[in-house]
């Protein structure tokens, strides 16, 4: 039996590299590779040696000036991470165990995965499930798991491969990636909207069964109700998208709807809702009870073709984090941005 480390009451002096956001006035930020002390960590329960990262679209919000979700500077941003317990003061983590955070707010109000190092709150971890490595919990990362979440959702609300095609808006993303390939894993068609008609193959590659021109689905509401087509959604756009697409559900059909990059906006009718019994399911992975997230990453370590993960990673580091953040709110990523935040 292993017994558990407590060691954060002692002073440690290791240090660890971490990229540091700063704001300097009002108009501008900058972000730094830095060597910190282990008592600049935030308090928390376990501390964990980061080996992976992401960036993610919050991740780009939280590099901007002024930005609305860091709480105080200086700050490290990486919404999500995946390593090794290095302490633990949680019963439910020990020395050596493979961990993965999302969610949480970490990398917001909580210094987060650019880092080396972190150390958080025991609740806010989940343990590596059986079959990824860290390297590949993060070309899931935060994206996958709400990708994993809006699956779970969907065929909780009814939803099964024979009932028609599965629409995924923003598919070349990371969120639409994860779900393009764990769908088709499963056995659904799946018909993948991009707006950049060079992700084609990739999306193919993935096991979309054809790719739909995002202006074929992006255009103005001319009527609350339209030709049914899709059997479920997992949309990761919103906006006039998500308005529509509720229109061209099949009878009782759902869209999990998972980010908010077209706008908050929400510019539909109840029609759909009243005439055709549809249902819209939110997507939130920050508070997702423990229970859940387990659940999720386990169905993601199993229904996910892992095969295809390589084909979706752009690998980094952390000095081209800044630039990639300012790439990702630009729309101009495809699939997961994988930091190795030891290279």
């Amino acid at each position: 039996m292993r017994a558990n480390s407590l060691h954060h009451e002692r002073i440690n002096t290791m240090t660890f590299k971490a990229l540091v956001v700063e704001q300097n006035g009002d108009a501008d930020v900058s972000a730094t590779i830095q060597e910190l002390s282990e008592d600049r960590l935030p308090a928390g329960d376990v501390t964990v040696a980061i080996q992976y990262t992401t960036v993610n679209y919050k991740d780009g919000l939280c590099m901007q000036p002024n930005s609305p979700l860091v709480r105080d500077y200086p700050h490290v941003a990486g919404i999500d991470f995946a390593g090794t317990v290095e302490t633990s003061n949680d019963p439910r983590y020990f020395a050596g165990d493979k961990v993965v955070l999302t969610g949480w707010h970490v990398g917001e109000t909580h210094w987060g995965g650019y880092s080396q190092k972190a150390r958080v709150n025991g609740d806010w971890l989940v343990p590596l499930p059986d079959g990824l490595t860290t390297k590949q919990a993060m070309a899931v990362g935060t994206a996958g798991l709400a990708a994993g979440l809006a699956v779970i959702a969907l065929e909780d609300h009814g939803l099964n491969p024979n009932q028609g095609e599965v629409l995924v808006t923003g598919a070349a993303g990371g969120v639409g990636s994860i779900a393009t390939a764990m769908l088709s894993k499963l056995g659904y068609e799946v018909a993948a909207v991009t707006g950049r008609p060079e992700t084609e193959e990739y999306l193919k590659s993935l096991g979309a069964t054809r790719v739909v021109a995002r202006n074929e689905i992006d255009t103005a509401i001319k009527k609350p109700l339209e030709r049914p087509v899709w059997a479920g959604c997992v949309d990761a756009v919103g906006g006039e998208m998500l308005a529509r697409v509720l229109g061209q559900l099949k009878y009782g059909g759902s869209v999990a709807a998972v980010g908010l990059a077209g706008g908050a906006a929400f510019p539909a009718s109840v029609i759909p809702f009243l005439l055709r019994g549809v249902n819209l399911l939110g997507i939130d992975t920050v508070l997702h009870p423990f229970e859940k997230r387990i659940k999720a990453w386990q169905r993601i370590a199993t229904d996910l073709p892992l095969e295809k993960l390589d084909a979706m990673i752009r690998p980094a580091t952390l000095a081209e984090v800044p630039t990639l953040a300012s790439e990702i709110l630009a729309g101009q990523i495809k699939g997961r941005i994988v930091v190795d935040v030891n290279a």
